[in-house]
């Protein structure tokens, strides 16, 4: 063997961690390449664990921080730590095995982080069956919440990989990825849609002007999801795509979901009927609990101790901002027509309990901005048009009569009335589901229910999926819509490629106290953009 194969093997090793989706940049790189010089053993690439999906970091807070990556074979995850680039006096965390129960995932719950600090991480995995062997390290960064005010930045979009509109690579994969991570935001909000579990990727579409559009493709996502392994192979799909490893390993993950990582508009109870020939398992409660399953293990979110499988949870982001992430999915009452009277629980929506939170949540909030973030609008009027359910029937809060609240509007009012008694000031929400952008602002003056303060929702998405809308606006909240990224009468269903594929930024600076949303097209075009003062 020629004596530099060592040295050669390990720079050849580290150069692909920009591949792979670490953060191979400056000091980052040459700890990455420090390690591989001197490993236990040298072996072969493949002998070694691999991390075929990167890094991730999520659920940040100004002094925690879970780090997610995916391994092979068994393997102990290790985690390294440091707010240096070069990984000067890393604190080495020793953490759980990744093996098969989990999909071989792990996590890490970094611990005693410093504030408003950028902390730089390097994750390897140890093989178990032969502990001197590891995988070449992969690194990447976040920022932890500063406690004083400091300008805050966050990027918010959804809907993922829908309609059969897969990676494309001869396109750019999903470009809008690498269009956020260019605005360095502190953090992202992906407002569900995260997966289409029951949308099967073919390896070729034909588009209308007769060229192809071209899919990786795997085996998981070759039919709807109804294993826990399929529901895997579908969160580990989108991990394929090289911007998204990259926007992973420098930008927090805030994840929640919607109806894609089960099936199309399902909620808890329903029965799936005959019409969707598609499934053999027919309970959207199992497909759901799988899906959850698959959900937390495939993203760097921190379980709650008691309810591992709750997704709604808070953030504090420093003085500047605090934020709200919704679950619309798992306390539902059926998709009905959605013109309820109060007291009627198939109108929950929220659910009584997360309602609780999330006003106690709003109520002690001492941050100048409260960011709700919803995964599904509130006056864009979204029905069921599967198959087997009802015509006529609605699938998110609007029901389409412009009147007063009734069924799962009743929820909206409740929350609007107890936001304006208890004077609760600069709550701003961001929204997908839709696969167009829009922003609206809600006047009292303008609505059928008054009770309510002015405030602002902003849409984003898709972020690689198929482009629909616009929609059908319900009146009862006095929505003033003030910005729509697609035209009237769209042909539906647009590729990626036509271009409408969009994202949110929002800016909080530090001395004004001024929230900036901007809407942004798939490679970072302003389309739209506002300037909202705060209250005192």
């Amino acid at each position: 063997m020629n004596s530099d194969f060592p040295s050669r093997f390990a720079r050849r090793s580290a150069l692909r961690l920009i591949g792979a989706g670490g953060l191979a940049l400056g000091g980052g790189l040459r700890a990455a390449l420090a390690q591989a010089q001197a490993p236990a053993i040298v072996t072969p690439d493949k002998a070694r664990p691999q991390m075929p999906y990167g890094v991730m970091s999520g659920d940040v807070t100004d002094n925690r921080a879970m780090v997610w990556s995916r391994t092979d074979r068994p393997a102990r995850m290790i985690v390294d730590v440091s707010t240096t680039e070069a990984m000067a006096d890393a604190r080495r965390i020793v953490g759980p095995a990744a093996l098969e129960v989990s999909d071989f995932t792990a996590r890490v719950d970094l611990g005693g982080l410093a504030p408003g600090q950028t902390h730089f991480y390097r994750v390897q995995f140890q093989d178990l069956a032969n502990p001197k062997v590891y995988s070449v390290p992969l690194v990447g960064r976040f920022r932890t919440p500063a406690t004083k005010a400091r300008d805050l930045v966050f990027a918010f979009s959804g809907d993922e990989a829908g309609q059969g509109w897969g990676i494309n690579e001869d396109w750019g994969g999903y470009r809008v990825y690498e269009a956020m991570r260019k605005f360095n935001p502190d953090f992202f909000i992906h407002s569900g849609d995260q997966i289409y579990a029951d949308g099967p990727i073919q390896a070729q579409v034909r588009l209308d002007d007769g060229t192809v559009w071209k899919n990786i493709v795997t085996p998981a996502k070759s039919k709807v999801a109804e294993t826990l392994d399929e529901y895997r192979g579908n969160f580990a799909y989108n991990m394929l795509d090289a911007n998204k490893r990259r926007f992973c390993s420098e930008v927090p993950m805030l994840v929640q979901w919607d109806d894609h990582e089960t099936r199309n508009n399902w909620y808890p109870g329903q029965l799936i009927g005959p019409e969707e020939a598609r499934y053999q398992e027919r309970s959207a409660s199992l497909l759901s609990a799988r899906a959850n399953r698959a959900m937390f293990e495939y993203n760097p979110m921190r379980p709650d101790p008691i309810d591992p499988e709750k997704v709604y949870r808070s953030f504090h982001m420093g003085p500047l901002a605090d934020v709200f992430m919704l679950d619309q999915r798992s306390y539902r009452g059926p998709n009905t027509v959605n013109r309820q009277g109060a007291g009627d629980r198939d109108s929950d929506f929220l659910g009584p309990e997360q309602m609780r939170w999330l006003k106690q949540s709003l109520l002690t909030s001492r941050a100048t901005w409260k960011i709700v973030a919803s995964d599904m609008p509130l006056s864009i009027v979204v029905p069921d048009l599967n198959a087997d359910v009802p015509k006529g029937t609605f699938e998110a809060w609007a029901n389409a009569d412009d009147g007063p609240p009734s069924g799962r509007e009743l929820e909206v009012a409740d929350l609007l009335r107890f936001i304006k008694r208890r004077n609760i000031n600069n709550v701003v929400w961001v929204t997908a589901d839709v696969h167009y952008a829009s922003a609206t602002l809600y006047r009292p003056e303008n609505a059928r229910f008054t009770d309510f303060k002015p405030f602002w929702e902003f849409v984003g998405g898709p972020i690689n999926a198929g482009t629909f809308g616009p929609g059908e606006i319900d009146k009862t909240f006095g929505p003033d819509v003030k910005y729509v990224s697609v035209p009237p009468g769209m042909k539906q269903n647009r590729p990626p490629s036509d271009g409408y594929q969009f994202f949110g930024i929002g800016r909080i600076d530090a001395r004004s106290g001024a929230l900036t949303v901007s809407l942004h097209g798939v490679d970072g075009q302003t389309l739209y953009k506002v300037e909202l003062p705060k209250a005192l």
